[in-house]
């Protein structure tokens, strides 16, 4: 896959962005494996920028290591910096899947109580009315009733 090729100023960026982060991958003795590959691929989606720690002394084995990671999982490199590498990928669009009995979650709603004494505030109250839940004209919160139809009006003569 081919690098995403970045000019200076959002390489720049992105090291500014990065400076705050916390490695979230390390790679160990064993190198780079594909069990590691596989956690830095899913860092990307994840996060888009991330940190890795390599433990290796070998400075040559790390520059390989962050060419190889930035090439196989068509990431653009970002700084390499003593045992840190930094890379950045764009992340994915998230798919929203639609549920198809999926019933409305629960709701906050302001209710106005206004005070018997003129010149006093209202007071404001926020509740939680639930999906099977129904706001009365008194600012209750009710169980939602299913709708009952009468037997009588169901029977035609």
């Amino acid at each position: 896959m081919p690098l995403i090729l970045l000019t200076p100023a959002q390489r720049k960026e992105h090291r500014s962005e990065a400076h705050h982060l916390d490695p979230v991958v390390m790679i160990g003795s064993d190198g780079l494996t594909p069990a590691v590959k596989k956690e830095v691929d899913a860092a990307l989606n994840a996060h888009g920028l991330i940190k890795v720690r390599v433990m290796s002394d070998d400075r040559a084995m790390r520059e390989a290591t962050f060419a190889t990671l930035a090439d196989e999982l068509n990431a653009a490199p970002i700084q390499h910096i003593g045992k840190l590498l930094i890379l950045w990928r764009p992340m994915p669009p998230k798919v929203r899947t639609e549920k198809e009995g999926r019933m409305p979650g629960p709701r906050d709603v302001k209710v106005v109580e206004y005070s018997k004494r003129p010149g006093q505030r209202p007071e404001i109250k926020t509740l939680r009315v639930l999906g099977n839940q129904r706001l009365t004209a008194g600012g209750r919160v009710r169980r939602a009733k299913p709708k009952q139809t009468s037997v009588k009006k169901g029977r035609h003569d």
